[in-house]
């Protein structure tokens, strides 16, 4: 049974939670930025964001989900994480998502209130990796998270081969159940087949596997959460408004040239400098710039979708 009715559609209460991003007349591209760092990794790039952002912004992006799997901030420290956030609500002119998630409930739930603190437009909050959760486990840690986030919409993250196990449709229903503003999901699952049981709840949902945008939107969801976006926010908003086959196979090319070294966010980096951008290669330890030859190798298969763009607002 769909957790959303449309007596809860009539009362405006899902109007209210995902309004910032369906009043927009097009399908919303939040980019899951990454975090600009240092050129050792130490220390977060602060005076890098707002141009970044302005980047992002200028190619097609409606908002930023900042500190997730592409912003590396399970590996930041609670201050660096809202540090960042912050630096990141003064440049965004659009939402931003803060991803709250982190090892324990308590840090979790810090992260959400401090989010709510600096005006963020909602909170996302992965299952704790690690240790496997059972159900009333989970939905008590995502429970308080979002007690913790209020008023702010609050969004679960679904992303299996992050958090290490998955999470249930059950716990996503007992979370509904017990606050008020669980408002979607973010689900990075793959294949699709691992994303139907989550659009089956009636819940906003932002697909987080490009490849699988055309086939998400065809069943109903939202749009994306996509950490592509990051360094490709116009080949991602090109293919999120077309929606077609060859789109979604542009972006399976594009996903796995990114992919190819199996450093992602390295790759994404890279790439943000290939275009121009403020953003360094520094990585947080234990993850690593690429290699001179995985440099080499992504430059070549990226070369046919990069073009001219502005860095400016």
């Amino acid at each position: 049974m769909p957790i959303w009715t449309d007596a809860d559609r009539g009362r405006g209460r899902y109007d209210a939670c995902v309004k910032r991003m369906t009043d927009l007349d097009h399908r919303p591209l939040i980019v899951a930025a990454v975090t600009p760092l240092t050129d050792d990794g130490s220390a977060v790039d602060e005076g890098s964001v707002a141009p970044y952002v302005a980047f992002l912004e200028s190619n097609g992006a409606d908002g930023v989900f900042a500190c997730g799997t592409t912003g590396e901030g399970i590996l930041l420290s609670l201050d660096e994480r809202r540090r960042t956030v912050e630096a990141f609500r003064s440049a965004v002119s659009g939402a931003l998502i803060v991803h709250a998630g982190a090892q324990s409930t308590v840090d979790t739930c810090a992260l959400a209130a401090h989010a709510t603190e600096i005006g963020a437009d909602a909170v996302a909050v992965i299952p704790p990796p690690y240790f496997a959760l059972d159900a009333d486990a989970l939905t008590a840690h995502f429970v308080a998270a979002a007690r913790a986030a209020a008023p702010l919409p609050f969004y679960c993250y679904a992303f299996t081969a992050r958090s290490g196990y998955a999470l249930p449709v059950e716990v996503i229903q007992r979370v509904a159940d017990a606050v008020d503003n669980l408002a979607g999901l973010k689900v990075s699952e793959s294949p699709f087949e691992r994303v139907e049981p989550y659009l089956e709840l009636g819940l906003p949902v932002l697909i987080g596997s490009e490849p699988l945008i055309r086939a998400g939107i065809a069943r109903g969801a939202l749009g994306t959460v996509s950490g592509m976006a990051s360094a490709f926010p116009d080949v991602v908003r090109a293919a999120l408004d077309a929606a077609d086959e060859p789109s979604t196979a542009r972006l399976s090319e594009l996903r796995a040239a990114l992919e190819a070294s199996g450093q992602f966010i390295a790759a994404a980096k890279h790439v943000l400098g290939m275009r121009g951008t403020s953003v360094g290669q520094g990585m947080r330890a234990p993850l690593r710039r690429l290699a001179a030859v995985e440099e080499t190798a992504l430059e070549q298969s990226v070369a046919a979708f990069l073009s001219p763009v502005p860095v400016g607002r």
